[in-house]
């Protein structure tokens, strides 16, 4: 079997000590996205779960007799945001067991297991049937895969016909020069970001409909400056359980993102598609 060294990237740096308690700690323990703000003093947190009511009130259909999936879904933030407000059964695929073991003890202690299935697994390859999923979503996960054209044409596999895509992604912009996000590239070792031409592209190929996009550069660069400010404050508080190299590589590749986003490098908003075909429920 080929090793896929950007899989295992991901998977060795969300396990670490480090990551999961800086993560845990500053976003609030449920969701680790980034946030939709009102201004620049609201907490991550509130911001946050913004993105994901945001994201739910464009699922028109979404009720309890639908099926989700959650491609890369960190902490289970959103899954338990779907589960209690809509009854709807989630199933949350994350590659990071530190995280999903954080998720099954969250989803037990909100009384929500019944709805919602937590997976170990990779969304280049989902360990799913075809056609098995009413909506797929996702929150700025598939920036981290090295294969981005794979994880499309796994969720255009695994949706139902009329299923919907929604997605969230720290993307570079169509215009960027290919020189500008080296700094960011280095950060999270990868090559490249996905553009927003790049998702549009492949999932016409896919045979998918694009439904919106709805632009928030704006927040991209907020959310990312709150996250660096957020960190220098409580700076004394988490060098006791993370690590001070870890902290100073932090707060550099923060001040990259806002950078980046500030002069137009970056995009960030909310993708919407469906797939072709008459909308089915399960009986």
């Amino acid at each position: 079997m080929t090793k896929n060294i950007a899989v295992d990237t991901t998977k060795q740096y969300y396990d670490s000590n480090d990551a999961d308690n800086f993560y845990f700690e500053i976003w609030g323990g449920e969701d680790i996205h980034i946030g939709i703000y009102k201004d620049n003093k609201e907490t991550i947190f509130d911001a946050s779960r913004r993105t994901v009511q945001e994201m739910a009130s464009r699922l028109k259909t979404l009720d309890a007799s639908s099926k989700v999936l959650d491609i890369g879904s960190g902490y289970g933030g959103a899954a338990r945001f779907l589960a209690k407000n809509y009854k709807c059964h989630v199933t949350a695929l994350n590659l990071s067991s530190v995280e999903n073991e954080r998720n099954r003890k969250m989803t037990k202690e909100q009384e929500l297991a019944s709805l919602i299935k937590v997976v170990d697994g990779n969304f280049e390859s989902i360990p799913v049937e075809d056609a098995s999923f009413d909506f797929v979503w996702s929150q700025d996960a598939i920036l981290h895969s090295s294969d981005r054209e794979k994880v499309c044409e796994e969720v255009a596999r695994v949706l139902k016909p009329g299923g919907e895509f929604i997605f969230t992604d720290p993307m570079q912009a169509d215009n960027c020069p290919s020189d500008k996000l080296q700094p960011i590239y280095d950060r999270i070792h990868l090559e490249s970001l996905g553009t927003p031409g790049f998702y549009r592209d492949t999932f016409n190929k896919l045979g998918m409909k694009e439904l919106c996009y709805e632009d928030h550069l704006k927040q991209l660069s907020t959310h990312y400056f709150r996250v660096l400010k957020e960190t220098e404050k409580q700076e004394d508080i988490l060098k006791e359980k993370v690590s001070s190299d870890y902290i100073a590589n932090m707060k550099k590749g923060l001040q990259h993102w806002v950078d980046g986003s500030e002069k137009g490098y970056l995009a960030w908003g909310i993708f919407h598609f469906v797939k072709p075909g008459p909308k089915k429920k399960d009986k």
